[in-house]
């Protein structure tokens, strides 16, 4: 079992951002929740994952030729994830949504903060992936406010990027409908499905969302 298993839990909502960052947090703001990646969501992970791997290979990371492979198993995966979350270095979430109706939160997906770097960077890039079945729900939009106010207003970083191949439409809708600024092309950027990609860059800086993100999310999404 990973060693974050008995950490206590802060949970916050969307209007309680403030303090210092002590991990593990979970956010939340009406049926969107980020959760840390626990041992015992494996099962539901795991299945998630196997019913959506054709939606989501064509925008994984892979390893490239010479690359050093990362933990063989779910449980070394938290443990490795957990102690860079604890490091401040990474955020890795599971997402949830209880908007069915049926009491019972179900996982929908993941939200990453990664590359987190101080000083006078101060900076994180976000990726993201949602189970087919639930995309278009504003899931995502909201998950990424989230992850990106706690960003600014709690660890203080200046600047969060998301990377997205040209190609995947969906993804691209959602830095939109946030407002995140595009940068331009970054040729061969990151391995993905088996080669490296062209991406597309967006960044928002947090002197842009004064207000929040997800302030600015809720103002403009469609009711």
């Amino acid at each position: 079992m990973g060693g974050d298993v008995e950490r206590p839990q802060r949970s916050v909502s969307a209007l309680q951002m403030s303090g210092r960052h002590h991990w593990p947090v979970t956010l939340r703001h009406g049926p969107v929740r980020l959760a840390p990646m626990r041992t015992r969501d494996r099962a539901d992970w795991e299945r998630v994952r196997r019913a959506n791997a054709s939606w989501l290979r064509p925008w994984e990371a892979t390893l490239p030729p010479g690359g050093h492979a990362g933990p063989a198993t779910y449980a070394g995966l938290v443990r490795t994830l957990s102690r860079q979350a604890r490091e401040g270095r990474m955020l890795p979430w599971l997402v949830f949504w209880d908007g069915d109706g049926r009491g019972r939160p179900q996982l929908a997906g993941q939200l990453t903060v990664s590359g987190i770097v101080g000083g006078s960077a101060a900076w994180g890039q976000i990726g993201y992936w949602v189970d087919e079945r639930l995309a278009g729900r504003g899931i995502i939009p909201t998950a990424v406010a989230l992850a990106v106010d706690y960003c600014f207003e709690v660890m203080h970083l200046h600047r969060i990027e998301i990377a997205i191949r040209p190609e995947n439409d969906k993804s691209l809708r959602v830095v939109t409908k946030l407002g995140f600024r595009p940068e331009g092309l970054r040729p061969r950027y990151l391995h993905i499905d088996g080669d490296w990609r062209d991406h597309l860059v967006f960044a928002l800086n947090a002197e842009e969302v004064p207000g929040g993100l997800l302030q600015r999310w809720e103002s403009l999404r469609p009711r």
